[in-house]
């Protein structure tokens, strides 16, 4: 049994019953309190009210959050997103200098830096005189470049740019200063640990930041649709490959002509993919939904497809894909970043991408849909090994690996 720990959370994004960033810093905090684990969190201010208000903090006496933001005048900064990565990089400094003002150092065992969970903005906690675990972080993703020419001509650009930013961020005194100072450090995947210095690796495990909530995993498998239905969820954005996705169906549908795929989100680059799904000539039978909908509605949707199509490029995690395997839905993805490492063995089929070309990368996932469509029982086969899976990567059993790591390092 591990001992219980007295730990500092910085959570700069935390909020009850939302994802991304915003779950991750709830989840994470949850899960240590119901360990036993002493958990304060630091988080921004206008986070206060939405978690006072939870009901998943009552009876929680070893919880505490304390809240901390810059100045209303310098919150202008990040209004419409333009100045969010300068905004951040000062509440981290603040967040820092504040917990340095309000604790004794040695009130904690463990500090951990949790969100932002990119490399790319350090963390300060460090410099607290306690063990400090920088992460789970991402950020070191990126298009492979033979995938690049698919994107539209503001994609190319647009990740140009940020290839650049990943590989001067790896160079940054602040970050590689960071990173010194980690006793632990969590890379959310294999790209991300490869952007750490290699002096610094030793120090590093591989954990994502987002897992299944136990409660809404489903106990039994759904039965299969009566015709191959495919599903994706997310933003339509370039990056997250849904184009790839529509070259794909229309190979699938040559063959299967009965079968669909539903698209559920909404993006910069809806126009964009609406024209695609006309110029191949798929457009009756690509459904599209915008709308928002409740997370029953959401976990209701994956239980009637066949297969989640998701080849996201360089997502450090994907949250939806977590989701699709708690309601038994196996995925297909590329076998890169955050996707291609949370698939466990046989729950679906990861697409090859290096030193792939498009076409070759499309007819893999065209592939890999034509196995759910002309074996209706594979669904059926595959189902169960998914739910199964995924109760292995719960917030509570996850998290309790990961700290039994930090132990183990500390005291090693």
């Amino acid at each position: 049994m591990s001992e219980k720990l007295r730990i500092f959370l910085s959570a700069y994004a935390c909020e009850p019953e939302k994802g991304s960033e915003q779950g991750v810093g709830w989840n994470w905090a949850l899960a240590l309190a119901r360990q036993g684990h002493d958990v304060t969190v630091l988080t921004r201010e206008n986070n206060s009210e939405t978690i006072a208000s939870s009901a998943e903090i009552r009876g929680f006496d070893n919880l505490h959050f304390i809240y901390y933001d810059l100045p209303r005048w310098v919150r202008r900064l990040k209004k419409g997103g333009r100045g969010l990565h300068l905004y951040y990089r000062l509440w981290q400094i603040g967040a820092y200098l504040e917990v340095r003002r309000r604790f004794d150092a040695h009130s904690f065992d463990v500090v951990q830096h949790l969100t932002f969970g990119t490399f790319r903005h350090p963390s300060f906690m460090g410099r607290l005189g306690v063990p400090f675990v920088f992460g789970p972080v991402g950020g070191g993703e990126a298009t492979p470049p033979l995938l690049m020419r698919s994107y539209p001509l503001r994609g190319r650009v647009t990740d140009s740019a940020r290839a650049l930013s990943t590989f001067f961020a790896k160079y940054d005194p602040l970050v590689r200063q960071c990173f010194r100072h980690a006793a632990v450090i969590f890379c959310a995947t294999k790209e991300t640990l490869a952007c750490v210095p290699a002096t610094e690796r030793r120090k590093c495990a591989l954990y994502q930041d987002f897992y299944a909530s136990k409660d809404l995993i489903l106990k039994e498998p759904t039965a299969n649709p009566p015709t191959p239905r495919f599903l994706y969820v997310g933003r339509l954005l370039y990056w997250k490959g849904v184009h790839l996705a529509l070259q794909a169906f229309a190979q699938v549908r040559q063959t299967h002509p009965e079968s669909t795929l539903t698209i559920h989100g909404r993006g910069p680059e809806r126009d964009w993919l609406h024209k695609m799904a006309e110029r191949l000539g798929i457009e009756e039978a690509v459904h599209w939904s915008e709308r928002n909908v409740s997370e029953e509605q959401l976990y209701d949707l994956y239980r009637k497809h066949t297969a989640f199509v998701f080849p996201s490029m360089h997502d450090a995690c994907g949250a939806v894909v977590i989701e699709a395997l708690s309601q038994g839905l196996p995925v297909i993805c590329l076998d890169t970043g955050g996707p291609g490492q949370i698939l466990p063995e046989g729950c679906g089929f990861k697409v090859a991408v290096a030193q792939r070309s498009q076409a070759e990368v499309v007819s893999g996932l065209a592939d890999a849909m034509r196995q759910f469509a002309a074996n209706p029982d594979l669904h059926a086969k595959m189902s169960p090994r998914v739910l199964q899976a995924t109760r292995q990567i719960t917030w509570d059993k996850v998290i309790s690996r990961a700290y039994q790591h930090i132990q183990d390092t500390l005291h090693g």
